[in-house]
């Protein structure tokens, strides 16, 4: 019978290939092409091979080809940051089709037009779409609705005329097959994939075949391919180099037929084809949209961006020409033709002399260490600066490798790319210090091509790096210190703004990649385990063991930039924009699209903001008393490092602040990030920028710098630096001894070497050395080295999870959580920790269960609550898991800071609206925060109970639309000019601007008259001419 069943389909299949083989694709001349559709699509734009197929296949046809892919899409859902939630959807309809869990706002908010508006700006003749892969991961439950889905997009793209007087020829492709060929590594079940796979091809290939539109079955065919011995993915879906070129003739075949191809030109071709896309890329996917069409588009986006994307479409279009050109053997020179295009406006600076903004007047390196202060007994030197190495511009990340050697990040092109310039250079650089004395003695450019690399970490394999939408291997094959090989290893993060894309790499103990990102981006990536979508902040795990993307944390919080962790594997991290330290446990409750939850503040005192780096003290050559401490840096108002000492309580852990271990008083000075080094102390990198502000300028300010960058070096000179340990070049069982070391990051680098290493080899070694071991967190840490090789020893965690401290039962239990789908035996252990003495083992057993399918995790999750939930966070965990495990929507009191600051009898609409304006990201509560009571450590007055607030409604209307400059005296402190203060009059319209300015008059203690529309109208009428900020020796209260 089965047999019967799968002749038949293969009939069906074969005849739908014949009826697209009628029906191939004739273009005119001109025709304009545009592909739309999943991931498969959208890295075709990395390589260029079908589109040079295609301009090959027709030489004198001058076609137009675009491509508007994207990963995470589905036929009905194009989500997008820059376009309000309502076209999310591709076509009328497309709403009530898609899956219930994409319908719901996300907040997004622009003018970046819809997939409908674009296919008719571009006049759209064909459209080859490329759906079925993300939606096949809903299986046989989920077909008939994805028919539905995709039958509408068929049914509506046929009847519109994108071109201006006829309907487009349509072509579908199927997704292809998972390729099932041996790995170096543990990956999904590919049978089961294709089972998915070949359902929802044949689903589609019917549909097309009903309404007459060629369907391409790429995916039978790439079965066939895979019979051969080439190895055409990555990680047997997404696509290689080699994949790439065998389905673009493919495609080429299948759509246009057989054609007489010119081949002496095809390398040639491709490298314009190339040049083309990544001009197209910076125009239908600039880096930093929100400033472009987004939520920051004002006040200073009409400045520029839109004479930008004029500029960059012509550039398009003239890549496109040379392309024409040399397909007819014809000479271009395309520097000649960009001259030609859209001048770009010359952009004015705005910048004024404050403490936020620094000063034009840059310091040379050592006269900027001069003005450093430590803390008692320490000393901070210069390590490196741009004056001895020119390529040091704007470090953003430090990390040391298994050699001693000091790599960075830089990133002179931020914020991103500047139209019409130069491609970018970013770079990664290894600094050496051969001879011990703490500076820098010779560089190496590792990478010189990057774009914007905010995050990298180092492996065996290469180094991981963050570049646009793509998470990229670069290969160092030759051992030279410089990559030869790129390897995109998964596509589809977001980078509408930039500073918030994935950033601050750093390993948990098993050696998976924990990236965070932040607000506004609206991330789809794809993946061999089906995709991974976020909404607004959050962390993602990247595991090499398994090449496995989870989305392990969605957050209510603007951008994480730091992530740190302990000696038994508790993760913390930085908010960055707000004076916040959060703890990543009970953050990482399994996340619900379109939520998300509160984060736990750890720290009680001396706050500021915008904090980025984070280090936890683990050095023998800092004093004893320190250790355990975190670190963590400040870049404006306060310019230095603030040090806590972290606590233990309950369920949770607090930080209460010891010192500031160093603080400059160049206004320049900007610490980004710090990293403990091998001999123990600790390094630091300055970003070293006058202007850093988002809202306060605009991107392409002429005064942002592009040059200066700074290394510094914190040590303890009354106390010996420590010898480093060999890790690089160790024998396994001298690198398993130095497991034992006291320094967490000699520990890091140690796992790091050994996950590089043959398995064969290191787990029997493991294994014995383990058991030779009495300290549990020894044991603990054989454990993790294990889980790095995908290979967790479950005897070993069982021993673990019996141990008699909490802290090493809760690391075994979220190893387990990690592992569930690996050892079906971690369910019980999980299950067995829900009723733990110990209330954070019980909130690690809350977080992994939400992990599970409902029938199991939600007794667990329940389980937990029985015993007592002691604290807001284990609140927030649990009332995120159990919405997450019933399908309900999450109760605000888990997600809207502003829940409980409204109260009970909170039904003031007109507050409630003032309210939801301070709170935005980057509006009043970021620097004023959410109490009213400011940061004033870190140069933000308070709100409370000032006369600023409380007294004429005319200077406080005025100061909110036109910004502040200047000193400035509230509540009897003088604030030593922490602002300009950003002007809102182009931000928010005259009832949103009344709202805010009642909720502020009426809330902290304050007991003003409101504030209506028609005052804000009066006064913004009033002052039309003046150009803020205005200055505030000017004004009195």
């Amino acid at each position: 019978m089965k047999t019967s069943i799968r002749l038949a389909t293969c009939v069906a299949v074969f005849l739908f290939s014949l009826t697209g083989m009628a029906q191939r694709i004739e273009p005119s001349q001109g025709e304009s092409v545009v592909i739309v559709g999943t991931g498969m699509a959208s890295r075709m734009m990395k390589f260029g091979h079908f589109e040079t197929e295609m301009y090959l296949s027709f030489p004198g046809k001058d076609l137009k080809i675009r491509n508007m892919a994207d990963e995470g899409n589905t036929p009905g859902f194009r989500p997008h940051p820059g376009r309000h939630y309502e076209f999310h959807f591709a076509f009328p309809g497309a709403k009530e089709l898609v899956k219930d869990e994409f319908q719901i706002d996300t907040k997004s908010e622009g003018h970046f037009e819809s997939p409908d508006q674009w296919l008719t700006r571009l006049r759209a003749d064909t459209i080859i779409a490329f759906f079925g892969y993300n939606s096949s991961f809903d299986g046989e439950d989920g077909l008939e609705r994805y028919k539905t889905e995709f039958e509408g997009f068929v049914k509506h793209t046929l009847t519109q005329r994108y071109n201006g007087y006829g309907p487009p020829k349509l072509v579908v492709v199927s997704p292809i097959a998972f390729e099932e060929k041996p790995r170096d590594f543990d990956g999904p079940d590919g049978e089961s994939i294709n089972r998915n796979l070949e359902l929802y091809s044949n689903a589609m290939a019917k549909i097309a075949s009903n309404h007459g539109v060629l369907f391409v079955d790429a995916f039978n065919a790439s079965k066939q391919w895979y019979n051969g011995s080439d190895v055409l993915t990555n990680d047997g879906v997404l696509l290689n180099d080699a994949g790439y070129r065998k389905l673009a003739r493919f495609l080429s075949e299948s759509i246009f037929g057989s054609r007489s191809i010119r081949e002496g030109i095809r390398d040639t071709l491709n490298e314009v084809v190339n040049e083309k896309n990544w001009a197209w890329l910076n125009n239908f996917k600039i880096p930093n949209g929100v400033h472009v069409y987004g939520q920051r588009y004002a006040p200073f986006g009409p400045q520029n961006y839109p004479d930008e994307l004029r500029k960059i479409e012509e550039m398009t279009d003239v890549r496109e020409r040379a392309i024409w050109a040399a397909l007819n053997g014809q000479p271009f020179d395309i520097g000649a033709e960009d001259a030609k295009t859209h001048p770009l406006p010359e952009v004015p600076t705005n910048y004024t002399v404050s403490a936020k903004n620094g000063t034009i007047d840059y310091l040379p390196g050592r006269e900027s260490e001069s003005k450093i202060e430590t803390a008692e007994g320490y000393r901070m030197e210069l390590f490196a600066s741009e004056k001895e190495f020119p390529e040091l511009a704007n470090p953003s990340q430090i990390a040391f490798d298994n050699q001693g050697r000091l790599w960075v990040a830089t990133m002179p092109s931020y914020p991103h790319y500047q139209i019409g310039d130069p491609k970018p250079a970013d770079k990664l650089l290894i600094f050496e210090d051969a001879d011990g004395d703490g500076k820098a003695d010779s560089l190496r450019v590792f990478a010189d091509d990057l774009h914007i690399p905010i995050g990298f970490e180092i492996a065996m394999e290469g180094v991981y790096v963050s570049q646009s939408d793509s998470l990229v291997l670069l290969k160092d094959i030759d051992g030279d210190d410089k990559y030869d090989a790129r390897e995109y290893i998964v596509s589809g993060f977001d980078d509408h703004d930039t500073h918030h894309a994935i950033s601050a790499f750093c390993v948990d103990p098993s050696g998976a990649i924990i990236m965070g990102e932040g607000y506004f981006l609206h991330s789809n990536i794809e993946t061999i385990y089906g995709p991974e979508r976020g909404s607004w902040g959050g962390y993602f795990r990247y595991d090499p063991s398994r090449r496995k993307l989870t989305r392990i944390a969605q957050l209510n919080m603007p951008n994480p930039w730091g992530v740190a962790f302990d000696d038994y594997g508790q993760g913390f991290f930085l908010h960055t924009s707000n004076p916040t330290v959060s703890w990543l446990t009970p953050a990482s409750v399994k996340p619900i699209y379109g939520y998300n939850m509160l984060a736990p503040q750890i720290l009680t005192d001396s706050f500021v903001r915008p904090t980025s780096g984070l280090e936890i003290v683990s050095s023998s050559h800092f004093p004893e008393d320190v250790q355990g401490d975190l670190l963590f840096n400040n870049t404006i108002g306060f310019l230095g490092a603030k040090q806590h000492q972290l606590l233990e309580e309950g369920s949770a852990f607090t930080a209460k602040w010891r010192q500031d271990l160093f603080s400059s008083d160049d206004l320049n000075f900007r610490p980004v990030d710090l990293e403990f080094a091998p001999d123990g102390s600790l390094y630091v990198a300055d970003w070293h920028n006058a202007l850093i502000g988002h809202m306060q300028h605009n991107a392409r300010d002429p005064l942002r710098d592009h040059v200066h960058g700074r290394i510094y070096r914190v040590t303890y000179p009354s106390r010996p630096l420590m010898k480093p340990a060999k890790v690089h070049g160790a024998s396994i069982p001298e690198l398993l001894e130095t497991l034992k070391h006291p320094q967490l990051r000699t520990r890091y680098r140690v796992r790091r070497e050994l996950r590089g290493r043959d398995s064969e080899e290191v787990l029997p070694a493991l294994k014995s050395w383990a058991a030779k071991q009495n300290d549990e967190r020894l044991k603990l840490e054989a454990l993790w080295v294990g889980w790095g090789h995908n290979a967790v020893d479950l005897e070993l965690l069982e021993v673990l999870f019996a141990s008699s401290d909490h802290r090493i039962r809760s690391a075994a239990v979220s190893v387990a959580r990690y592992n569930i789908d690996q050892l079906p035996a971690a369910i019980e252990l999980v299950e067995s920790a829900s009723r733990d003495p110990h209330s954070r083992v019980r909130l690690e057993a809350l977080v992994a269960a939400s992990w599970l399918p409902a029938e199991i995790g939600l007794p667990i999750v329940e389980k937990v609550k029985e015993h007592g939930l002691d604290s807001d966070v284990a609140r927030y965990s649990y009332e995120y898991a159990q919405s997450g495990l019933l399908g309900r929507p999450v109760h605000p009191s888990a997600t809207d800071k502003n829940y409980r600051a409204q109260g009970e009898g909170f039904e003031d609409e007109f507050l409630k609206l003032g309210l939801e304006v301070y709170s935005r990201e980057g509006f009043c509560g970021t620097c004023h925060q959410p109490d009213g009571m400011g940061l004033p450590e870190a140069g933000f007055p308070p709100l409370a109970n000032t006369r600023w607030v409380k007294g004429d409604k005319e200077t406080l209307i005025k100061i909110t639309l036109k910004g502040l400059s200047g000193p400035i005296e509230v509540n009897g402190r003088n604030y030593p000019g922490q602002v300009p203060m950003t002007g809102f009059e182009s931000l928010v319209g005259d009832q949103e601007l009344a709202a805010v300015l009642t909720y502020v008059r009426s809330s902290f203690g304050n007991n003003a008259s409101p504030v209506s529309a028609a005052d804000i109208k009066t006064v913004r009428e009033k002052y039309l001419d003046v150009n803020g900020p205005l200055d505030a020796s000017t004004l009195s209260p």
